[in-house]
């Protein structure tokens, strides 16, 4: 298997189709976060409490704006949420159902993304873009996704479902599904058959992450050791010298005469 494969962009997710109403979304937003955070006690303290959920309220006002034709005030009401939550959320970009920030902090998502449904990105996570041209130039995550603290994905590529992304990943190429991918640029590091799966709920243990470069390091450090176990093997047959010569027709032979025929 490949470490990442190009897979075909996909219609945007969070299109406006159903036209949810603004009211049922935040409920949907405010109401997944105990599922993904220990520390949300109740609803209350996570609608007043949480900058992520902030941001998220002010986007959903925000993009309502846009895609009405109203860009100016869309923008301005942008700004106003990127200031009071420092989470910069461009109007124009698809969000889905139930979509946490968690902590809220230097969050950046650009005109062009798009963002699935239960989708989760931690602080400092950041979908940019890669041309200067106008179209589609920010990444696509579909359903699912889980993107963890300073990682970045970058340009029109598309996140696969349920795709875990390491902290302080370098994503610049589509992901399959269900797989994990780490480092910069970002690899497939564990594929499709050994992910570990949740049933109903979102995989959260970071902990579990592979560690590639330490399992290079262990391949690395025993292929070491076996030289070096035969590196001595071989200086011990120097040092006994060379085997006594063979007899001839059954008489032994002097060990002098051989060595002065060498010589």
């Amino acid at each position: 298997m490949s470490d990442i494969v190009e897979t075909p962009i996909v219609k945007p997710i969070a299109a406006e189709s159903a036209a949810p109403s603004l009211l049922g979304l935040i409920r949907e937003d405010i109401g997944c976060v105990r599922s993904r955070d220990p520390a949300a006690r109740s609803e209350i303290e996570t609608l007043l409490t949480y900058p992520g959920i902030h941001a998220l309220i002010w986007h959903r006002l925000a993009h309502r704006l846009w895609i009405r034709g109203w860009r100016f005030p869309a923008r301005l009401l942008s700004w106003l949420g990127r200031f009071l939550s420092n989470v910069d959320i461009h109007p124009g970009a698809q969000i889905g159902h139930r979509f946490f920030i968690d902590h809220g902090a230097c969050v950046v998502i650009g005109e062009t993304a798009e963002v699935g449904d239960d989708v989760t990105l931690y602080h400092g996570v950041t979908l940019g873009g890669t041309s200067w041209s106008p179209g589609k130039r920010h990444p696509t995550l579909e359903n699912g996704v889980v993107v963890g603290a300073g990682a970045k994905i970058l340009g029109p590529i598309t996140i696969g479902p349920r795709t875990r992304v390491g902290a302080n990943s370098v994503v610049i190429q589509s992901t399959p599904p269900d797989v994990t991918v780490v480092g910069i640029p970002a690899k497939v590091v564990r594929p499709e058959f050994t992910h570990r799966r949740t049933v109903g709920r979102i995989d959260l243990d970071h902990h579990l992450m592979p560690d590639p470069v330490g399992e290079a390091l262990s391949v690395m450090l025993d292929r070491i050791e076996f030289l070096e176990a035969q590196l001595a093997h071989v200086r011990q047959k120097v040092r006994q010298g060379p085997p006594p010569p063979a007899p001839i027709n059954g008489c032994e032979v002097d060990p002098t005469l051989t060595q002065g025929a060498k010589q």
